[in-house]
């Protein structure tokens, strides 16, 4: 997969998340990196969640948005949820991807089919699959 587009070129699913991730991202609090983040979640059984980055003055205990949003995800499916894709916002001229410890967060829930978008906040996206965004990973189907 491994292809950068822009918004304009994605289904109107990804352009929906799209929103859904700046509306959040311009509820972020980073006061200390000014470093907005909004993330936008699908799960194959079409419901959607949204969060941003959440600083603190003590660095380590931020939470970041894509982590925000598989909690609400978590907490707002009748069952386990399954992603079918993710949006992330980042500033700057190109996409940011996710952190480690988001990318094993999203992996916990991703299925063969998971696509992860990181955009731009002007629109520029880079998408890949969960074996590009975390090769070799280790998840629930590695547990005996």
């Amino acid at each position: 997969m491994n292809e950068q587009s822009t918004i304009a070129e994605s289904s109107d699913e990804v352009a929906d998340l799209f929103a859904a991730a700046l509306a959040a991202r311009e509820r972020s609090h980073s006061p200390y990196s000014g470093y907005k983040v909004g993330a936008a979640i699908r799960t194959t059984a079409g419901e959607v969640f949204a969060c941003c980055n959440v600083e603190n003055a003590a660095y380590p205990e931020s939470v970041c948005a894509e982590g925000g949003a598989i909690s609400m995800m978590v907490v707002g499916s009748a069952s386990t949820p399954v992603i079918a894709d993710v949006v992330t916002i980042t500033s700057g001229d190109t996409p940011g991807t996710a952190c480690g410890g988001c990318r094993q967060k999203i992996r916990e829930f991703a299925g063969p089919d998971t696509r992860i978008h990181s955009a731009t906040d002007t629109g520029v996206v880079f998408t890949m699959d969960m074996s590009e965004l975390l090769p070799e990973s280790f998840g629930p189907d590695r547990l005996l």
